[in-house]
C-alpha cells in the first residue's frame, strides 16, 4: 500500500476541499493517505511514498510559503512520485483550465526548481460573502474586468469535481 501525503496552501478553504475529495478518491482505490497544510509538510515528508501540493492563487500570485516549501524541501521532493495542481478562478474559462494553458501553472513550471510528475488545474470557488470587504471590491473588480458574476451576494463554485477525480485516478496510476 501507497503512503500519500497530500499537503494544501489555501487562502479561502476551497484548495482543503480538493485535497479532502482527492484524498477520498485515493482512499476507495486502496492507498493510505495523510493531508495536512502544507506549513505540517516538512515533519511528514519522511513517512510518505508519494505527495501531492495543492495551492490556491490570490490576486495573482500563490502565498510565499508555496515556494519556500518547495526550496526548503526539493530533496525530498524530487525523490517521490509528485503532484502539484492549482487552484484559481481564471481556470473557470475552457481555454485557462490546463497545465499548459493556465498563466499560473505556466509560471509556476517555469520558477519552481520541483518538476511533478503529474500537473492539475482546477477552477475554484466565487464566495463573496465571506470575503472581507477589500477583497469583496478588488474580486469584484478582477471579476468585471474578466466579465464574471459581480453581484456582491455571489456564490459560484466553478470546480470539476469530475476532473478532480480523474487526476486523482491518473496520480493513483503512477
Amino acid at each position: 500500500m501507497n503512503r500519500v501525503l497530500i499537503l494544501y496552501s489555501t487562502v479561502d478553504g476551497q484548495t482543503r476541499h480538493i485535497a479532502g475529495q482527492i484524498q477520498a478518491r485515493l482512499e476507495a482505490l486502496g492507498q493510505q493517505v495523510t493531508t495536512a497544510e502544507l506549513s505540517q509538510g516538512a515533519a511528514l515528508l519522511a513517512n510518505a511514498d508519494r505527495v501531492i501540493i495543492g495551492a490556491s492563487i490570490r490576486y495573482g500570485k500563490f502565498l510565499p510559503e508555496l515556494m519556500a516549501f518547495i526550496t526548503a524541501n526539493q530533496d525530498a521532493l524530487s525523490r517521490l512520485p509528485s503532484a502539484f495542481y492549482c487552484v484559481n478562478l481564471v481556470a473557470r474559462k475552457a481555454n485557462k483550465n490546463t497545465p499548459d494553458t493556465n498563466p499560473y501553472m505556466v509560471k509556476f513550471v517555469q520558477q519552481s526548481p520541483w518538476k511533478p510528475t503529474l500537473l492539475g488545474v482546477f477552477a475554484g470557488k466565487l464566495n463573496y460573502p465571506i470575503y472581507r470587504f477589500w477583497d469583496r471590491q478588488i474580486i469584484r473588480f478582477i471579476m468585471w474586468v474578466t466579465k464574471g458574476p459581480t453581484q456582491p451576494d455571489t456564490v459560484v463554485e466553478y470546480t470539476d469535481w469530475g476532473e478532480v477525480e480523474r487526476f486523482a485516478d491518473r496520480f493513483a496510476a503512477l
